[in-house]
């Protein structure tokens, strides 16, 4: 069965885009190092993405405009404004719940909740992620976007494994 996975960056304390919405943080400490993570393995066994407009905006304004980058991906892109569906980019309305449900249920790879904080928090809250691969990049930003708020119900999570790498700290969790 298809598993729906969080993949995502996140500062040490908290944050996963500064106060204006900004990403440059998301890189070790050593510039010059090219930085392995777990992005290349992760990636192969994934056949849908999940973005709200924020993320999706983001990427096809400011970090890459000239090409999409989950091309080979099936993406839903969650929000209430009118846009056209291509073959690749689905924009949803849908209940998030209901949506993964149907996915779930169809045969396939596993599914990538890739941001952001509003679609991770739904997902948090309606308890559908299966899995949390969760980066801490060595830097406090003191404000910005919080990964997580504030929750209805706790959520137990179980470390299976962690990763570092250029001071970044991946962390593994799958749900108790």
């Amino acid at each position: 069965m298809r598993k729906v996975k969080l993949f995502i960056a996140m500062s040490v304390d908290g944050y996963i885009a500064d106060k204006n919405g900004g990403v440059a943080f998301l890189q070790g400490h050593e510039d010059c190092l090219e930085n392995e993570s777990t992005y290349s393995e992760f990636i192969k066994n994934i056949d849908t993405v999940l973005l709200g407009w924020n993320t999706y905006n983001q990427i096809i304004t400011e970090l890459s405009p000239d090409n999409w980058v989950y091309d080979n991906l099936l993406t839903y892109v969650f929000t209430h404004r009118e846009q056209q569906d291509s073959d690749k980019i689905i924009f949803a309305s849908d209940n998030l719940e209901e949506l993964i449900k149907k996915l779930k249920g169809v045969e396939g790879k596993d599914i990538w909740i890739c941001g952001g904080a509003d679609l991770v928090q739904q997902a948090i809250s309606s308890d559908v992620i299966d899995e949390y691969l969760i980066s801490i990049i060595p830097t406090i930003l003191g404000n910005g976007i919080k990964l997580f708020s504030q929750n209805d119900a706790e959520h137990k999570l179980k470390l299976i494994n962690t990763i570092t790498n250029n001071g970044i700290v991946e962390l593994n969790y799958i749900r108790r």
